[in-house]
């Protein structure tokens, strides 16, 4: 920062990798309206269909440590690249399908390369961010994502009307047209210079991050952060609009709209804040919106009281994730590339968004919905308590 206390610029290269974030969050959405109905046209179950969209989230979270190991050994950008590449040629196979066993194997093998593409452009992004600017870039490359999530299955749902196959040429298309450009704009990137204040010290593996408190502290909110967003949020809200709130179905889909919308919202504000005040503040009060307000989702008895709850769960969510982002790449440090620490971080928010739903419907189903929020809402708790005793990893000289 300099004396006019303004922050420092994000480098271009940020803005590549924000690009391409939301490139591939397009991508991903174009495909998600016609996979189910394509493994259906296999003259399959809908179990069987619903299993290539799992085997996809279980090959992803089982290849994460390799990630890590192979960002370490080759370098972000190598890897960044390979795993656009595996992806495009996965989801261009998937195009080419002639049976529901070729699909859900070409599915799965996509969540290989969509975890070497993760676990790489947050190390590159970390590395290329300035220590002032790293929650700033976490909220674009964020924002940039939540974009594409949005936009992805409208333009997916006109190219099923066309085919079954189009929404995957079109999106392996796009990736090798991503792979290829964003290639040529990274080839001579450099990493930020030293963090001021910092202890230099390299914490690249694993188990030199789990000895400090600030990385487990993220790794339990990263969990809640699964749990209650990516898991709780996709699977839970539309039954509960529908048999708890007795409304159409297209209203669990606002509600989701709503709650992207605080999100998106809350994640610049979140990355300026953090960079400026310390990554704990926008943090804490994160996880408390995250945990009341999801709570209080179970508790609702109409639409309006609903939207309101979703949009400050929302918020919340948008407050924690750039800076519990920014905290993990302080502990790693500029020097390191830490992709270890960085699939670590990844897995427990797969194991989140994967047990969360099954542990929240089971007692859904066996006691009420407000138990099943209530309990979702219990796990960002036990991450604030684990950060309020963890120190402040943005270095002074930089507040």
């Amino acid at each position: 920062m300099n004396d006019e206390g303004r922050q420092p610029r994000l480098p271009r290269e940020v803005w590549v990798l924000v690009g391409a974030a939301f490139l591939v969050a397009v991508g991903f959405g174009l495909v998600a309206p016609a996979l189910p109905t394509f493994a259906r046209s296999f003259d399959v179950g809908i179990t069987a269909a619903s299993l290539v969209i799992s085997a996809f989230a279980v090959f992803r979270l089982g290849f994460a440590p390799v990630s890590g190991r192979l960002v370490n050994k080759l370098g972000e950008r190598r890897v960044f690249l390979l795993g656009l590449a595996v992806v495009a040629a996965s989801t261009g196979a998937c195009a080419l399908a002639q049976s529901y066993w070729q699909l859900l194997l070409f599915r799965a093998l996509g969540g290989v390369g969509s975890t070497m593409f993760s676990v790489s452009s947050m190390s590159l992004l970390f590395r290329m961010a300035p220590p002032g600017a790293r929650a700033r870039a976490s909220g674009v490359w964020s924002v940039g994502f939540l974009l594409g999530t949005v936009t992805g299955p409208l333009v997916g749902g006109g190219l099923v009307a066309v085919s079954l196959r189009a929404p995957f040429v079109v999106y392996a298309v796009a990736l090798v047209v991503t792979a290829v450009v964003t290639g040529l704009l990274l080839r001579r990137s450099a990493p930020a210079g030293p963090d001021p204040d910092g202890d230099g010290s390299r914490r690249s593996e694993l188990r030199d991050a789990l000895r400090h408190p600030s990385y487990r502290a993220a790794l339990l909110a990263n969990f809640a952060n699964g749990w209650a967003v990516f898991g709780v949020r996709v699977s839970l809200v539309p039954l509960f609009v529908v048999e708890a709130l007795r409304q159409a179905p297209s209203w669990a889909g606002l509600a989701l709209t709503v709650f992207a919308a605080g999100n998106g919202a809350a994640l610049l504000v979140a990355g300026r804040w953090a960079d400026r005040g310390g990554r704990k503040p926008p943090l804490l009060v994160g996880l408390v919106l995250t945990a009341v307000f999801t709570a209080w989702l179970g508790f609702t008895d109409s639409l309006a009281l609903f939207l309101v709850a979703a949009l400050a769960g929302g918020i919340g969510s948008g407050l924690l994730s750039p800076s519990m982002n920014a905290s993990v790449a302080d502990v790693i440090g500029p020097k390191g590339r830490g992709g270890p620490v960085l699939a670590g971080f990844q897995m427990v928010s797969d194991l989140g968004s994967i047990i969360g739903p099954v542990v929240a419907g089971a007692v859904a189903e066996a006691s009420s919905y407000g138990a099943a929020f209530a309990l979702t809402g219990a796990i960002p708790l036990l991450a604030l308590a684990a950060w309020l005793r963890a120190p402040e990893t943005l270095p002074t000289r930089v507040r």
